[in-house]
């Protein structure tokens, strides 16, 4: 095997071997990885942004974010900046770091540096420069600066022989089940037990939406859970959060196939592959038999 190589005079970055040849990173992650760790200092680009510039799926991006992760490589957190707003907090490293070494790089900058969320504006109106802090009054019910004003209803049409909804509202069967939705959010977390009553209608309107698109209540709490911050840390504004996470309605995924019986038993290789790889492992191994041969190679 003959190598040519030729050291660029500029735009280069310098990474260790051992990173490029990690036996349990796939391809995308580390060209993933390489593609954050090149870009210039001070750049906030995200890492859903990096792999769609890269030119990586969204499973693939899905299963290289999984294994940074696993190796200590990346690390997220969610946090609640000025104003009640919540951000992402993501650090790259090109070594791995364990949480607490993570922990005390992210407390060193503020949470507005970090990756924020989208600036689109959101259903309900701009965000208020209200203070975070603190928890609101006993009187929930008149806690209705966050809502929308209410539109004027436009005068009915004469001789209107009968009332029918809007294609694509959803049904009374769909809000009051949106309704119940949003009535056991305080059973699902104690984060969530504040959540001010006269924001529940709001709500369910956006609970609503996510029903009507095909997604079921149990999908919006598994959601709504996943978007929480770890435990220990305080939420104060949760009815804000949940409006937050409820503002986007995602597509419904697809069902997946049922498996074949003849790859019932398969594993997916987690070594480097061009494709993903399926083996039947004898244990508990996470390598195929190639990739176990070609790691006894290496290190003979």
């Amino acid at each position: 095997m003959y190598r040519n190589f030729i050291a660029p005079s500029r735009g280069f970055t310098q990474f260790s071997h051992e990173l490029i040849r990690h036996p349990r990173l796939s391809s995308d992650a580390v060209r993933l990885l390489t593609w954050q760790l090149s870009l210039p200092e001070g750049a906030r680009e995200s890492l859903s942004r990096s792999a769609e510039r890269a030119r990586i799926g969204a499973c693939a991006f899905t299963r290289a974010k999984r294994q940074l992760k696993a190796e200590g490589f990346i690390h997220e957190r969610r946090v609640q900046g000025p104003g009640g707003r919540w951000v992402t907090q993501q650090l790259v490293s090109n070594v791995p770091l364990s949480e607490a070494q993570a922990a005390k790089l992210l407390g060193q900058s503020p949470a507005s540096m970090q990756v924020a969320p989208s600036p689109r504006i959101p259903a309900v109106g701009a965000p208020t420069t209200r203070p975070a802090d603190g928890h609101p009054g006993k009187d929930h019910g008149e806690n209705t600066s966050d809502l929308p004003p209410r539109p004027t209803p436009a005068p009915a049409p004469a001789l209107t022989p009968a009332l029918t909804p809007a294609p694509g509202a959803p049904g009374p069967d769909v809000r009051e089940e949106a309704r119940a939705l949003v009535g056991v959010l305080p059973l699902l977390s104690p984060a969530l037990r504040h959540v001010p009553p006269g924001m529940r209608e709001e709500l369910a309107r956006l609970a609503a939406a996510w029903l009507a698109a095909g997604h079921t209540s149990a999908a919006v709490h598994e959601h709504i859970l996943r978007g929480l911050p770890a435990a220990g840390t305080p939420v104060q504004r949760p009815g804000g959060l949940v409006r937050y996470l409820l503002r986007d309605v995602p597509p419904v995924p697809e069902a997946r196939a049922p498996v074949p019986s003849r790859l019932a038993g398969t594993r997916e290789c987690e070594g480097d592959h061009v494709q993903a790889t399926l083996f039947r492992p004898v244990g508990d191994e996470t390598l195929c038999w190639s990739c176990r041969a070609d790691g006894a190679c290496s290190s003979a």
